[in-house]
C-alpha cells in the first residue's frame, strides 16, 4: 500500500493514464503509465515530454540571513547568484559526505527557493536557520511540471514572450495560460527543457492545456521512471539509488565523497567554511570507488544491483541501467573500483538474468559537451 502524506493536484490525470500513483519522497508519483516507456524516452529526446515532478521538495527562505544559511549548508558561493539565476549545489555532513543535492533559486534580494529530492535538505536548512533572521517555508502547494525536449521552447514561445532568451539555469516570473508561474530553464533529462512552477489550484489547467495544445507537436505526458533512461545517458545521479545508502560498504557507515560521485565541481572555487568543507578537502585522492559509465554487449538492459566483474573478481555494481531504442545501446551507471573506472576497460556483467561482456565508458553518453541543454536562442 502506498504511504503518502503529500498529494499532487494531478492525481486524477495520472490515474487516467494508467498510473497507480506509487510513493516517492512522500508524494503520490506516477512511476509508470499504461504504455511503452520507450516511446516517452523517444518523445523527450526528439520532440518533448511533460512530467509531473512535484515530488521534489520546495523550501522558501526569506530574510536577511537567508544567504548566510545557504552559504553554510551548500557547496556553492551563493553570493554570486543574482535574482533570476539558479545553481546546482550539494550538501555535505560533518564527515564531508554527500547528503543531498539541490537547485538554489534566487527569487529576490532576500528571497530564495531551494528544491531538493529525498535527502535531508529541508532538515539541514531548518536546523541552520534556528535563531536567525530568516523564515523557512516548506511549500507543498507549489507544483513542478517539467516540459523537456527540443520542441519545448517552440511550444512555450507561443505563449511566453522572451522565452527563447532565457538562459540555462535562469528563471522568470510570468504567466502561462493566464495563471501566474515561475518558469526555470532547468531539468533532469540532458535536453533543453523548462520547469514550470505553478500553484496547485492552477496545475490541472497548465497540465491539460500543454497536453491538448502540444499534441500536434508530438508532446506527450511522460512518467517518472522514464527519467532513469534519460539520466543514465546524461550522467544525472539520483539519491539514494547511486549511493552507499543503497550499496553499502562492509563495516562502514553510509556516505560517499563528492570525489567518488564526480560531483566535486559543485564546490565553488576557493570556497571554504561550508559544512564538511575540511573533510571534503581531506578526502581528495582517497576514493574507494568512482561513478562511471558502462556499455554492455546486449540488446536489453541490465538490472539494478547487477554485479560487475573483471580479472576474476567483483569490481563494481550497476546502480542504474537502460536500453535506448534510439541508439540501440545497453548502458549503465555503475560504482566501479577506481582502477577500473578508465574508458575502455574490459568488464563483465554477472547479473540475475544477464551475463555479458562490457566496457567502462566515460559519462555522459548523450551530448557529452552539453550543447543541447545550454543552447541559446
Amino acid at each position: 500500500m502506498t504511504t503518502t502524506w503529500r498529494f499532487t493536484a494531478l492525481a486524477d490525470r495520472h490515474r487516467a493514464l494508467g498510473s497507480k500513483l506509487e510513493d516517492w519522497s512522500g508524494m503520490q508519483t506516477p512511476w509508470t503509465y499504461d504504455k511503452d516507456m520507450s516511446a516517452e524516452h523517444v518523445a523527450i529526446r526528439t520532440k518533448a515530454g511533460l512530467m509531473d515532478v512535484s515530488g521534489l521538495k520546495k523550501v522558501h527562505l526569506v530574510g536577511p540571513h537567508a544567504l548566510a544559511v545557504l552559504d553554510y549548508v551548500t557547496t556553492r558561493d551563493v553570493s554570486k547568484i543574482y535574482p533570476g539565476k539558479s545553481v546546482y549545489a550539494c550538501m555535505l555532513n560533518e564527515r564531508g559526505h554527500f547528503t543531498d543535492d539541490c537547485i538554489i533559486y534566487r527569487t529576490g534580494p532576500n528571497s530564495w527557493m531551494l528544491v531538493h529530492g529525498s535527502g535531508s535538505g529541508h532538515e539541514e536548512i531548518t536546523k541552520q536557520a534556528a535563531g536567525r533572521n530568516v523564515a523557512v517555508l516548506f511549500d507543498d502547494d507549489l507544483h513542478d511540471l517539467s516540459l523537456q525536449g527540443p520542441l519545448a521552447v517552440d511550444f512555450l514561445a507561443k505563449y511566453v514572450p522572451g522565452i527563447r532568451d532565457l538562459k540555462y539555469f535562469h528563471h522568470i516570473q510570468t504567466t502561462l495560460f493566464g495563471v501566474p508561474v515561475m518558469i526555470s530553464r532547468t531539468g533532469y533529462t540532458g535536453e533543453r527543457g523548462y520547469e514550470i512552477f505553478v500553484r496547485g489550484q492552477d496545475a490541472p489547467l497548465v497540465w491539460d492545456t500543454i497536453v491538448a495544445e502540444g499534441a500536434e507537436m508530438g508532446i506527450i505526458p511522460c512518467c517518472f521512471s522514464v527519467l532513469d533512461m534519460l539520466r543514465v545517458e546524461s550522467y544525472l545521479l539520483f539519491y539514494p539509488y547511486d549511493n552507499s545508502q543503497m550499496y553499502p560498504f562492509a563495516d562502514q557507515p553510509p556516505g560517499d565523497s563528492l570525489w567518488e560521485l564526480g560531483l566535486d565541481f559543485t564546490v565553488s572555487k576557493g570556497k571554504t567554511g561550508f559544512r564538511g568543507a575540511e573533510e571534503h578537502a581531506r578526502l581528495k585522492g582517497k576514493e574507494r570507488f568512482k561513478i562511471f559509465g558502462m556499455l554492455l554487449e546486449a540488446d536489453e538492459p541490465a538490472e539494478l544491483g547487477d554485479e560487475v566483474w573483471a580479472d576474476g573478481k567483483k569490481v563494481g555494481v550497476i546502480t542504474c541501467p537502460c536500453y535506448s531504442s534510439l541508439t540501440k545501446q545497453s548502458m549503465a551507471i555503475a560504482r566501479l573500483d577506481v582502477d577500473k573506472a578508465v574508458h575502455g576497460t574490459p568488464l563483465e556483467v554477472k547479473g540475475k538474468t544477464l551475463q555479458v561482456k562490457a566496457i567502462a565508458h566515460t559519462l555522459p553518453f548523450d551530448d557529452p559537451e552539453k550543447k543541447k541543454r545550454t543552447v541559446v536562442g
